[in-house]
């Protein structure tokens, strides 16, 4: 149910509820292949491709035969150009959140800019550099680069409240005055507020030699006040300005240069962690692996099951497990080893002791011991050709790893014929 909805949701752009839902339907069945390939596409359509690439990955590796997700990582790798955009977009992101956290916003804003540039469909990246341009109060430029958002996600809840923020702030409506305790009427023309003043007074027409003699008179005085008082007032405010200006530029040389340090530390240690990323995402799909380490073993099993063939399949085996470490392998591929070892072991164990059988009593001693040790190995509770190996020892005269064989047996199968046996040749051994 949750497949489907999620399914209907992406087809008609609403890919945060698709998110959600494909969420929802992994959480009830983490085995479900559709859900997790079509919850990859929707983040390579939000501009996640990280994400998008993490669940193809654990997609094939659920399921590796007839797996679309196949297709999708191998468009992934081999469009080299796309990788390092990839990897170039990610940089620019965290730089410019980076910048936004050091109080640098115009800087982050034209590392968005280069963002989008590459990568038009990351949605995380139109939000934060709409809401930079909220802060600036550019509410055009906000609303376009959320009308952008919204174009690949209808309904993401961050778009749809920074977008209703953004449609109050280009408030009031157009053409509605307002009156002011100025006495003015403003009003909104397009994109300009016009204010008109309100009770203006025309002058009185008229005037002769009195108006101009005031006027020449409040022109010396006028003179004479700037000259006495504004002036010098003037010229130490320009001074103290200046020196403001100065102490204010070497303070911001200096936070500049420790901002451009601080920023080259942090770029270095994202290109380590990037580096980090792509040498975990080629342990997945590289070559050697999981995911082909997990197919090789698939291959060995299919092949014993049509042959039979007991000893290439171990060989096979014993090889695949000289090259992984299996500890780190995954539990499925560790079940279906040892499933496939404990199947095989027995039988090729009782092969290898029926051989050394033979060798032993016709006094191929050396032939006998190694033989029989891989009848050992194969199968430890393979007692019969435990004792059999030590008395190969014995009969080669290599007495110390006899007695220590002997003691396995005695260990392994306590009241048994083959440990009184054991006890008699090992007694003997230390007798002599």
């Amino acid at each position: 149910m949750y497949y489907n909805e999620g399914l209907e949701k992406a087809g008609v752009r609403d890919l945060s509820g698709a998110v959600v839902s494909l969420r929802r339907s992994l959480q009830f069945n983490k085995n479900n292949i559709k859900a997790r390939n079509l919850l990859g596409l929707v983040y390579f359509e939000m501009g996640e491709a990280a994400s998008a690439l993490r669940e193809w990955v654990i997609s094939k590796n659920m399921s590796p035969e007839k797996n679309i997700a196949d297709e999708y990582i191998d468009k992934m790798r081999s469009n080299s150009a796309r990788l390092d955009s990839i990897n170039q977009t990610v940089k620019k992101y965290n730089r410019a959140l980076a910048l936004c956290n050091q109080d640098g916003e115009d800087l982050a804003v034209i590392q968005l800019r280069k963002v989008l540039s590459m990568n038009p469909r990351f949605i995380r990246a139109h939000q934060l550099l709409a809401l930079l341009y909220m802060k600036q109060e550019e509410w055009d430029h906000a609303e376009r680069e959320l009308r952008k958002c919204m174009d690949i996600d209808k309904n993401n809840l961050l778009t749809l409240r920074y977008l209703k923020e953004v449609e109050q702030a280009l408030m009031p409506e157009e053409g509605i005055k307002r009156r002011r305790k100025d006495e003015s009427v403003r009003y909104r023309s397009e994109n300009e507020i016009i204010i008109q003043p309100l009770n203006v007074k025309e002058p009185k027409r008229g005037g002769g030699f009195a108006t101009v003699l005031n006027m020449v008179i409040g022109l010396i005085i006028g003179i004479a006040a700037m000259y006495f008082l504004v002036v010098p007032a003037a010229q130490s405010r320009v001074r103290n300005e200046e020196q403001q200006t100065i102490t204010k530029i070497s303070n911001e040389s200096d936070a500049k240069t420790a901002r451009i340090q601080e920023l080259e530390d942090r770029i270095e240690d994202l290109n380590g962690n990037v580096q980090n990323l792509y040498t975990e995402i080629e342990g997945y799909v590289g070559a050697g692996g999981t995911i082909q380490t997990t197919e090789e073993l698939f291959q060995i099993a299919a092949a014993y099951t049509e042959s039979g063939d007991m000893y290439v399949a171990m060989d096979q085996l014993e090889e695949l497990a000289e090259r992984v470490d299996m500890a780190a392998m995954p539990e499925g591929f560790q079940r279906l080893y040892q499933s496939m070892t404990s199947v095989i072991g027995p039988e090729l164990s009782k092969e290898y002791f029926d051989e050394g059988y033979q060798q032993y009593y016709t006094n191929r001693f050396e032939e006998a011991l190694e033989t029989l040790g891989k009848a050992v190995q194969y199968d430890a509770a393979n007692i019969d050709a435990l004792y059999l190996l030590g008395e190969a020892y014995r009969s080669s005269g290599d007495t110390a790893n006899a007695i220590t064989t002997y003691d396995k047996v005695i260990e392994l199968s306590p009241d048994t014929e083959n440990a009184r046996l054991a006890k008699y040749r090992k007694d003997s051994l230390n007798a002599g």
